[in-house]
């Protein structure tokens, strides 16, 4: 029988956390008997990782492929806890902890190319085995930088896009598509609300728009020959389709709201050190299976969360987490 019955992490349930804020929490230590010489510690670890394989020489007469990666430490700490006379009973017994989190971490992330995680693990070793440990994985928000804090807000957005279209043979005419929207600024959780007009100058009928917001994550990685290499990879993050009959010469204003998850990769450039990048996309389109073509209006959307000490808040409310981007072609 294993000296050590269970070892437990307590922290709040689905739990997002601010950068720059505190993790509390408790480890629960039973112990089936006495256990001599205890180490009983907690570790808060984040990390981050990409990889991907890239074709080198493509344009000479062989090619072959390479690996393509890259990693991070965004932050290691380590609290042991003081055992008193150095060996603990048999029972349970509990130990409280807590750790600051740095002010500039990136948001939890994954994707088929990159990782960040953090956790909280508890150990329990006696006499250099580990006898006992237990892992939590954090969700983490990211916070912006000091250009996006200091610029949440902008002016109200109007993006047009007009196209000529042309079907059965010699027909021609045009559609217009336009997007609203008060600000193009937003935090993660937020809603986002835009109106969009079609404008429907030909004699056919629209029967569907489709808006999707998309997240354009440039990776950063280096080959086994430490030569740099950067990847970009597109993900449709939320999509809405409004099934409408927009008649001939005709417009129709539709209003939509997207709500973005509440863990959400801050916009930025890449900085030095920094393996990945995200930049957001509103998109609407309008498809003309009659014409084999489609019409679309892209508008830029920027993510931002300002600092904890700015606004005093460091544990939100994490239901309804999404945070996992999948690759789209």
């Amino acid at each position: 029988m294993s000296v050590v019955k269970s070892i437990e992490l307590v922290l709040p349930k689905d739990a997002v956390y601010l950068a720059g804020s505190s993790i509390k929490g408790q480890v629960v230590l039973t112990l089936n008997s006495t256990l001599v010489d205890p180490i009983v510690k907690v570790e808060l670890v984040g990390r981050g990782y990409v990889e991907w394989n890239e074709e080198i020489g493509a344009s000479r007469d062989y090619s072959r492929d390479v690996i393509c990666n890259n990693k991070a430490d965004y932050v290691h700490k380590t609290k042991t806890f003081p055992v008193e006379d150095n060996w603990l009973s048999a029972g349970s017994r509990t130990f409280d902890f807590h750790f600051n989190l740095p002010p500039r971490l990136p948001s939890t992330f994954t994707s088929k190319i990159g990782h960040v995680f953090y956790f909280v693990q508890a150990s329990c070793m006696g006499r250099e085995h580990i006898l006992a440990k237990k892992r939590r994985y954090l969700l983490v928000q990211g916070t912006s930088s000091d250009f996006h804090a200091e610029n949440p807000l902008q002016n109200p957005l109007f993006v047009e896009a007009e196209k000529k279209i042309s079907y059965n043979c010699c027909s021609q005419g045009t559609i217009c598509l336009q997007i609203q929207m008060e600000k193009n600024t937003f935090t993660p959780g937020e809603r986002v609300i835009f109106t969009t007009e079609i404008n429907n100058q030909t004699s056919k009928c629209i029967k569907t728009v489709i808006f999707a917001l998309y997240a354009h994550v440039q990776y950063e990685g280096f080959t086994p020959n430490a030569e740099r290499r950067s990847r970009v990879d597109s993900s449709e993050l939320l999509r809405q389709e409004a099934n409408t009959q927009i008649t001939p010469f005709n417009a129709t204003k539709i209003v939509s709201t997207f709500h973005l998850p509440p863990v959400l990769s801050v916009s930025g450039g890449t900085q030095d050190g920094e393996i990945m990048n995200t930049h957001y996309e509103l998109v609407s389109t309008v498809h003309l299976p009659w014409s084999l073509t489609s019409v679309k209006v892209k508008v830029p959307i920027v993510i931002t969360r300002a600092p904890v000490d700015s606004d005093g808040c460091g544990l939100l409310d994490g239901s309804s987490v999404t945070v996992s981007l999948d690759h789209q072609n």
